[in-house]
């Protein structure tokens, strides 16, 4: 089952609103993240794949544009090992 990310931004002061309206619509185990700073935006990762459809139609007073949504799967490390990380020095 894959994975949804669901960003938006929101309308010049309606980013609480917005979490709210997110908050009630999504499920447990769903991670809602909002901007430190910068443009108010919200972010959506629903490891049930359902957040397209459950945040398809947004108040149009909240939002300052079209969400967008992206699919994603995990990727299996197939020898079971962690990849080693290296930094130079």
């Amino acid at each position: 089952m894959p994975t949804t990310m669901w960003e938006v931004r929101a309308a010049d002061g309606q980013l609480e609103a917005l979490i709210t309206w997110v908050l009630i619509r999504v499920g447990a185990g769903t991670q809602v993240y909002r901007s430190v700073g910068g443009d108010p935006r919200l972010v959506v990762i629903d490891p049930s794949g359902c957040a397209t459809g459950t945040l398809a139609d947004p108040p149009p007073d909240m939002v300052a544009g079209v969400p967008h949504a992206w699919d994603f799967e995990p990727v299996s490390n197939q020898s079971g090992q962690r990849p080693i990380l290296t930094t130079k020095q």
